[in-house]
């Protein structure tokens, strides 16, 4: 159960309509004016409504015109059928949601070409929204300032509008409930779409495909968390269905054909060497899964079209198939140590291994280095060989002698540090 937020107070607009009220005259109970006020994502006590009554506070707002009294009281309650969001007081959330079913419905059309780059967008303005609605309801101003006559003014669009912050700007701010590895998603997102903001490229579909689907999940964990669960997406977007299969051969035309432009390559391969192995790793960076056939033995027992069974269940282990990445090379301790030598780092022993994974923890399950194969062995992935790889290459000195030549003789020294 969520613990409840703060936010529960009334905007302007609002009581201005409460001043209306109270001086129409047919609402002379608090209470019964509360009730117009009061909905799920908002809990306002009656107290506040004495407080405008008796002048206590909001002195300075006047009170809303009858007609605009009557046009709020004609369309009341006005909310969302499927959440019950109020429609002008939840507006931010409401968009939030809309916009990232569009984003999800418009990838998953038929016939769309450029369907990567419009799911960015759509989604981007998704979380753009949602973050806004947070920030709201925790007082948190969002708006963009400047520096006016050694003040800070609010700054403004050039048609007099508040200027409000942009997505990269709201995960930039210190209380920014958004974790790590969303944040590294979405961030890789919006330096996707910089790189191909206007410009034509060939698809990216099948390139992204695991950072989108980390993006839509991520925005569903958020809003559960962050607004209620009641507000997930799972009933309004459906898994998409395709009509064809294809096999390893055709996949691996299909992408030939349709290489990535050398732009963008190059813009995904310096984002991701920015990132440790552990965020590489992180579900919510990038999240792939492995879909099961499963038949079942009477017709009103079958199974989902796909279910989704996460590595290291009971299921996966009973199955032993492709859950681990597609079965994941693996490497014993001394085939990691022999083949770090090999690349030249001839400092680097078994003892310097063993050192190294248990300063960084890892054999630690979460981080995904490796896995115990047979038995009690212990055999690391590739992800470790490497972390291991960029480890030597930050401490060149420490796991690597060179050999200079000094008068004939060849003495070994160690290399400069970097």
């Amino acid at each position: 159960m969520p613990v409840r937020k703060r936010g529960n107070t009334l905007e302007r607009w609002e009581i201005a309509l409460i001043k209306a009220m109270v001086a129409d005259g047919r609402w002379p109970n608090d209470q019964d004016i509360l009730a117009y006020f009061t909905r799920p994502t908002r809990s306002i006590n009656h107290r506040a409504i004495a407080e405008i009554r008796t002048g206590a506070k909001h002195a300075t707002v006047k009170p809303a015109a009858a007609e605009d009294l009557d046009g709020f009281l004609s369309t009341w309650p006005e909310v969302d059928a499927e959440t019950g969001l109020s429609l002008r007081g939840d507006e931010l959330l409401i968009k939030a949601r809309e916009a990232m079913i569009a984003a999800v419905h418009t990838f998953n059309s038929a016939g769309l070409t450029f369907r990567a780059e419009l799911f960015i967008v759509t989604a981007v303005i998704a979380w753009t929204y949602l973050l806004h609605g947070w920030f709201k309801r925790e007082g948190i101003d969002y708006r963009h300032t400047k520096s006016q006559n050694g003040q800070k003014v609010v700054a403004k669009t050039p048609s007099g509008a508040d200027k409000f912050w942009e997505l990269g700007q709201c995960l930039k701010h210190p209380r920014c409930p958004v974790e790590q590895g969303a944040k590294d998603n979405l961030t890789f997102l919006l330096e996707l779409r910089h790189e191909i903001e206007h410009r034509s490229t060939n698809r990216i579909d099948d390139a992204v495909s695991a950072k989108l689907q980390a993006c839509c999940i991520n925005f569903n964990d958020a809003i559960k968390q962050l607004f209620g669960a009641q507000y997930g997406l799972e009933r309004r977007l459906p898994i998409a269905l395709q009509f064809v299969t294809f096999s390893p051969d055709q996949r691996a035309l299909l992408k030939k054909a349709s290489g990535l432009p050398r732009n963008v390559e190059a813009m995904m391969g310096e984002f991701e060497e920015r990132l440790t192995a552990e965020q590489q790793a992180d579900p919510r960076y990038a999240f792939r899964v492995f879909m099961v056939g499963r038949t079942a033995n009477r017709a009103p027992s079958a199974d989902l079209a796909v279910e989704i069974v996460p590595a290291g269940s009971e299921v996966a282990e009973k199955f032993n198939i492709a859950l681990k990445e597609v079965e994941k090379k693996k490497y014993l301790p001394s085939e990691i140590v022999a083949k770090i030598k090999a690349e030249g780092w001839n400092r680097f022993t078994m003892d310097g291994h063993t050192r190294l994974w248990k300063k960084l923890d890892a054999k630690n399950p979460a981080k995904g280095y490796g896995t115990i194969a047979v038995g009690k062995t212990w055999c690391w992935y590739e992800t470790w060989l490497n972390r291991v790889r960029e480890e030597c290459e930050q401490h060149p000195g420490t796991y690597r002698m060179v050999v200079a030549a000094d008068a004939g003789a060849h003495v070994e020294q160690a290399a400069p540090a970097a």
